[in-house]
């Protein structure tokens, strides 16, 4: 059972292939409600960071027609996965996902015009630094969108509070997002909640 619980970090082998196609599934709601809030043009180039099965950079591929789609794993399994479901975006050189740190982004600077993170924040291991990385690769103006289903509220209970300690995730309030953010420099952050506990944030790389 730790096994279990401990693939939610990192999934791996068949194990992980089958945690990674429920959570294709089982994402897909705050995913859609997530990318409402994202203005995608046709030719985007879009980098999403903890991409797990791939199915988010599907989704964006179908709204960036002319634009290009990466992934960013550090889970062998979740890159093997994204790569089988966005196979023929790879073949047309409009999609490249690799297995990777957030915290060692392998991407060149100013590579980027969006930054997703969907569902993967809980897991990263420095957020101030980790934020400093996403900002280095996206151009100047370009947007950073954080969607999670679990946070911590400001005040009062905090639901999904077993799931939270069994998964050790760790989880943010809304200002502690916009302080981490407003220290690697973004700019124009915009916050939208639904329910308990599901958040979306948006922010603009500052243009130095």
């Amino acid at each position: 059972m730790n096994n279990f619980f401990s693939g939610f970090h990192k999934p791996e082998g068949f194990g992980g292939w089958l945690l990674l196609t429920g959570m294709n599934i089982g994402h897909s709601a705050v995913s859609n409600w997530g990318l409402k809030h994202l203005a995608l043009r046709p030719q985007d180039t879009i980098l999403d960071i903890g991409c797990g099965g791939g199915k988010n950079i599907q989704r964006m591929l179908k709204r960036a027609p002319e634009g290009r789609v990466c992934g960013l794993d550090y889970a062998g399994a979740s890159v093997k996965k994204s790569r089988k479901l966005n196979a023929k975006a790879i073949r047309e050189g409009r999609c490249e996902i690799r297995q990777g740190s957030v915290s060692e982004n392998p991407w060149p600077d100013n590579t980027f015009d969006i930054v997703t993170a969907f569902e993967t924040i809980y897991f990263w291991p420095d957020l101030a630094g980790d934020f400093l990385e996403v900002r280095r690769t996206l151009k100047p103006g370009g947007v950073f969108l954080i969607c999670n289903e679990m946070n911590k509220p400001e005040q009062g209970e905090v639901p999904y509070q077993y799931w939270i300690n069994k998964l050790s995730l760790k989880t943010y309030t809304a200002p502690e997002f916009h302080g981490y953010l407003a220290e690697a420099g973004f700019i124009h952050v915009q916050i939208w909640s639904e329910g308990k506990n599901r958040l979306c944030i948006s922010a603009r790389a500052k243009k130095d």
